[in-house]
């Protein structure tokens, strides 16, 4: 009950308020790399036109031209590896080119049925394309004349100059997806926190706050050097174990360093402007509360026989009253016991 004369303290107050523990899952420095997803074209004699860096391209639209003949963006995963005509052997690669063609409009599901062999349908299919784009129209498909990508381009830089041979397997341009994402190097320590599907809040290199939600979780860790990890991540420690805060990790290599990648989606892509790269903070709410009585974090004094209480200012005198901890937030703590009263003056330090 008596005064501490000469400690430096001032008033903070207990209020009912709602908290939210949000953890940051970048570290300050750590970079997020908004997705990049590389092209290589190759064609013969030479470039006579290519695309400008920042030119979004879509599926069917010229991605390249060497002499004088477009290579057209076409949507998939298998990269083209052969001329496609009547008479190859079946492939997937074949079944790719269908279900362009008929995306284009040159064909239907029920006139092209998308299969592994390359039939008169899908060679009618392709005359129609070429006839459409101002083509030689041959009912084949050149090794060369279109390139595949997952889904539209956005051109990050071009390597290939106007006028220069083709080299065959050296890259023309790289490209990323227009659609931003965010690459999140999570600690495997604080992997308990993500969840696919659960909202972020995304902080831009200016300070912006951005939505967006977990997209993917690698299943596989890497430590620091960018190997497999050795730690298992079921080793993670769960919520309120030694060493799971935000942004703490163990100095060193192997399990302490481990990360998961977390693939982030921006709810408005239009937030990330023209930037291909950059660094970003990602940060989840891991726990909330509504309605406690809360105080300033700094107010807590530990106890010698263990627990928290804080100082209750009385005016002449300090009060220490006995507290049950509950959610933590960036300055207050979830506080609850006997004799607190939302509007109490509590101590804490003097900044």
């Amino acid at each position: 009950m008596a005064e501490r004369p000469g400690r430096a303290r001032r008033a903070g107050r207990a209020r009912r308020v709602g908290l939210a523990a949000a953890a940051a899952v970048v570290a300050v420095g750590g970079a997020a790399v908004i997705a990049a997803a590389v092209l290589s074209g190759a064609g013969t004699p030479a470039y006579t036109i290519l695309p400008r860096p920042g030119q979004v391209i879509r599926r069917g639209q010229r991605l390249y031209e060497v002499d004088g003949g477009p290579v057209a963006l076409f949507y998939g995963r298998r990269p083209e590896w052969r001329a496609l005509s009547l008479g190859v052997a079946d492939g997937p690669d074949v079944a790719q080119l269908d279900a362009n063609l008929i995306a284009l409009g040159y064909a239907t599901s029920a006139g092209l049925p998308v299969g592994n062999a390359f039939t008169d349908a899908t060679a009618a299919a392709v005359e129609q394309w070429q006839a459409a784009t101002g083509q030689a129209v041959t009912g084949v498909v050149a090794a060369g004349q279109v390139a595949y990508a997952p889904g539209p381009l956005r051109v990050t830089s071009v390597s290939a100059g106007l006028g220069t041979p083709v080299q065959p397997g050296v890259a023309v341009l790289t490209a990323t997806s227009p659609r931003p994402v965010v690459d999140v190097p999570l600690p495997v320590s604080q992997e308990y926190l993500v969840h696919r599907g659960e909202a972020v809040t995304v902080t831009m290199p200016d300070g912006t706050a951005a939505g967006g939600r977990v997209r993917a979780i690698s299943a596989v860790a890497t430590d620091a050097a960018g190997g497999a990890s050795p730690g298992p991540p079921g080793a993670s420690p769960g919520p309120g174990s030694p060493g799971s805060a935000p942004g703490g990790g163990a100095p060193g290599g192997g399990a302490a360093s481990a990360t998961v990648n977390v693939v982030v989606r921006l709810s408005h892509p239009a937030v990330a402007g023209h930037l291909d790269q950059a660094p970003v903070t990602v940060s989840i709410v891991s726990a909330s509360v509504h309605g406690v009585l809360a105080v300033p974090v700094s107010a807590l004094v530990a106890l010698a026989g263990g627990g928290y209480a804080v100082e209750v200012d009385q005016g002449r005198s300090l009060h220490l009253v006995a507290v049950h901890t509950g959610l933590f937030g960036q300055t207050l703590v979830q506080v609850s016991g006997s004799g607190l009263r939302p509007g109490m003056r509590v101590e804490v330090p003097a900044p």
